[in-house]
């Protein structure tokens, strides 16, 4: 997706997170490169041990 969009100039304004139409949310590009990072989860276990 990111490549495309970077190859073609277009922007990302949803992303599929299964696979029906009611799958679609709002694309964040700072969210998405977070969750490929794994630097949400790494957040979110540290939140669960506070």
């Amino acid at each position: 997706v990111v490549a495309l969009a970077e190859e073609f100039g277009l922007p990302v304004h949803a992303v599929g997170v299964g696979e029906g139409a009611d799958d679609l949310q709002p694309f964040a590009a700072d969210e998405f490169a977070k969750a490929l990072a794994g630097v949400d989860s790494e957040m979110d276990q540290r939140s669960a041990k506070d």
